[in-house]
């Protein structure tokens, strides 16, 4: 089962590809100034995970006007995550957990994907979204095992404002 709202978030560190190159980012050094709303897709270059983030991307400013920096996590290579990024014009932070370490921490993997369309790899995550607090607390959690199941923005964004900054 996922992490439940009041859990510790499991503390990790994930590359992006920032304008120098690879770069690593450590989810605790991004809490204390407000909160972190994670965002956990199963893959890149697919319409339902392409129309989710580039809805959030043209919500930026609400998310930030909500005090809350957006990640999203896919096991995506930092590279395909770039030319993806590039291509449809999502403006998130993208981590790549190439090795499914985090979405099995979040316990949002799922054990084989779509294996009723041939595609059994293990370890992709579910479409899942945490808000965790700058003490590293989760504050909304929801892990939907139908990937084609958007998560509830306006709950995530509800949330984002009872926490305030």
């Amino acid at each position: 089962m996922a992490l439940s709202v009041g859990d510790k978030a499991p503390d990790f560190e994930l590359t992006t590809l920032g304008a120098e190159g690879p770069e690593l980012v450590k989810l605790s050094d991004e809490l204390g100034d407000g909160n972190v709303l994670l965002l956990f897709v199963p893959m890149a270059f697919t319409g339902v995970c392409t129309d989710e983030f580039c809805s959030v991307t043209s919500e930026l400013a609400e998310y930030e006007g909500l005090n809350a920096k957006v990640l999203g996590i896919s096991g995506d290579n930092p590279f395909a995550q770039k030319n993806w990024a590039d291509k449809e014009g999502i403006g998130i932070t993208l981590l790549s957990d190439y090795e499914h370490g985090v979405a099995k921490a979040y316990d949002v993997a799922y054990d084989s994907f779509l294996p009723d369309k041939n595609l059994t790899m293990g370890g992709v995550p579910k479409r899942s979204a945490f808000i965790v607090d700058g003490d590293g607390k989760i504050q909304y959690a929801e892990s939907n095992d139908n990937p084609g199941e958007l998560p509830d923005f306006a709950a995530i964004k509800a949330k984002l404002g009872e926490l305030g900054g």
